[in-house]
This record gives C-alpha cells, structure tokens and sequence, in this order.
C-alpha cells in the first residue's frame, strides 16, 4: 500500500504527456481568494459601513485591455456583509492605491484628497512655467531673496551662539601673559629638583659618631632566700675603666636602662682633649650606677621614724 502523501510519483516507462486530454477554460476566468477590504466604504443598496481590514472571499479577474507601464490590473468582487449587494473594485499601480467601481462608496479620507490636491498644484505650476518665461524669472527672484534671508538669519544665530559660549580663562592667560607658560615652569622646576639632589651629600652617619649601647638583663630574686646572691647585672661597656660596682643588688627585680655614649670624631692632634672628655662623660655613669638601692633607703627611713620617738 502507497503513501498517502508522497513526493515522487511513479511514471512508466510508456507514459506520454502529449496524449493527456487538455481542459479548455475560459480566457477570463475568474479566481477566488480570500481578502481584506482595502479601505473603509458604505454600501449604497443599506448604507452598512464596511471597515478596512474586514475579511472577504472575493472574486478575482483580469481587466481585458488595461495595464499601466506593462503592469496588470485586477478587478475583485465581494457582497456586502447585510444585504449580499456585489461591491466591485479595481487595483490602481499608477497612485499605489484601490479604485471603487460600483456597489459602495469610498469614505472620506483627508489625507488622500491632500496629496492629490498638492500633486494637482504642483504639475500647474510646472506647466505655468513653462509656457510664462516672466512667471519663471519671478520664482527664481523670490528663491535668490529667500536664501539671502536664511544666511542673515543663520550669521545672527551663530553670532549669538559665540558670545554665550563660555570663556576658556587659561587660553587667554596664556595668550596675554608674557612671562612663562605652564610647560616651561614645570621644566624649570624639575631642572632645579635635580640640582638639589645632585647637591646634597650622602654620607654615613657612623663616620662621624659612636654609639654604645649598653645590654640590659633582667634577674628574679625569690623572697624565700635568707641571704640572695648578689644579682649578676652586666656592665655597659663603656671607653672609660674602673667603673666597679661592689655594692650587692637588692632582692628586687631591677631594670636598668640602656646607656648610649656617643663619641664625635676628633682630629688626632686633639687626641688628650678627646681622653679628658671620655672620662668626664663616663664620670656621670659611675655615679648613676652607685646610687642608693630602694631596701637602702628604706631601712634609712625606718632609723629616722625610731630616732624620732
């Protein structure tokens, strides 16, 4: 059993085309097709209105000697939706647009009796100057004076335009003031950054300085021994000798604070100077470090309170 929708049909190997009767149909024939009304109408047999867009199966023919520049020109027949009266009209190539023919009338459209009264004027004017040479010279006058009049207009609006346009301060600056411009003095600042750099000297500061720095350690004595060791604190070391501290360290802890000499470099002829304020500079020292404990001054405290009572 075949297909009942197929593509290729089978031809055998007898067939020929030429013996398939032919049907004879009319030279005018009329095809239906489905289509929209083109413009709003009204019948005339009931006066129903008929609006654009309104669907229709219509009749379609050719019109027997008519074309416009080798175009066909069709004829369509609908009913109207009331009263079934035959409404006819025809295609019109030359306006682009539907001519009505019978049945109905075609409803008031400003806008196309507009261009057709602009296109009406326009083609008797150009007849009408063609036939008056004076008529010609006119126009041709008028059109010179009415460009002068534009150009004036539009200088006076572009002389408006430029004095409210805003004014550039830094460009006239530039333009009226002699002396550098931003360009030259960002050089010139930059060329003297440059001198300062090259004329600064960068030297060690250990060249001309000493510095010595005392070692701070820090020790726990326990309240639970009778008689504490002398707690070991280390020596700032010091260019000055015999800085000896035979005194015991209180049962405390005792913080001592760091001790920075420093010593400027001296010429050698100025070497004895140099020795005697070494030794005046670790004087000081010896005497900071000799100072009286805190249970000492305590105990003192205590002797004064009993001579007292």
């Amino acid at each position: 059993m075949s297909e009942r929708k197929v593509l290729n049909k089978y031809y055998p190997p007898d067939f020929d085309p030429s013996k398939i009767p032919r049907m004879k149909l009319a030279k005018n024939r009329q095809y239906t097709v489905r289509l929209m009304a083109p413009f709003n109408m009204r019948c005339k047999t009931c006066g129903e209105y008929i609006y654009k867009g309104k669907k229709f199966n219509a009749r379609k023919e050719d019109v027997e000697n008519e074309t416009y520049l080798g175009i066909r020109i069709y004829r369509f027949y609908i009913k109207c939706t009331r009263c079934l009266q035959e409404i006819s009209f025809k295609t019109d190539p030359q306006n682009t647009d539907y001519e009505i023919e019978a049945g109905a009338t075609r409803n008031f459209m400003a806008l196309k009796l507009a261009e057709e009264q602009a296109r009406r004027e326009e083609r008797e004017a150009r007849e009408e100057e063609a036939n008056n040479p004076m008529k010609l010279l006119e126009n041709r006058t008028q059109q010179s004076r009415n460009e002068i009049e534009m150009l004036e207009s539009l200088e006076e609006l572009r002389d408006l335009n430029r004095r409210q346009q805003t004014v550039d301060y830094s460009t006239m600056l530039e333009q009226y003031n002699p002396a550098e411009t931003e360009r030259e003095r960002l050089d010139r600042e930059e060329r003297e950054d440059e001198a300062f750099v090259k004329s600064v000297n960068f030297k060690s500061k250990t060249e001309g300085s000493t510095r010595i720095v005392t070692e701070e350690i820090i020790e726990e004595v326990k309240e639970e021994d009778i008689n504490p060791p002398a707690a070991k604190v280390a020596k700032p070391t010091s260019l000055s000798a015999g800085n000896n501290n035979s005194s015991t360290a209180p049962p405390i802890v005792k913080r001592k604070t760091p001790l920075v000499l420093v010593r400027p470099k001296v010429p050698p002829a100025s070497s004895a100077a140099a020795s005697t304020s070494s030794v005046a500079v670790a004087a000081p020292t010896s005497s900071a470090t000799s100072k009286p404990a805190g249970l000492s001054l305590l105990a003192a405290y205590s002797d004064s309170s009993e001579d007292s009572n």
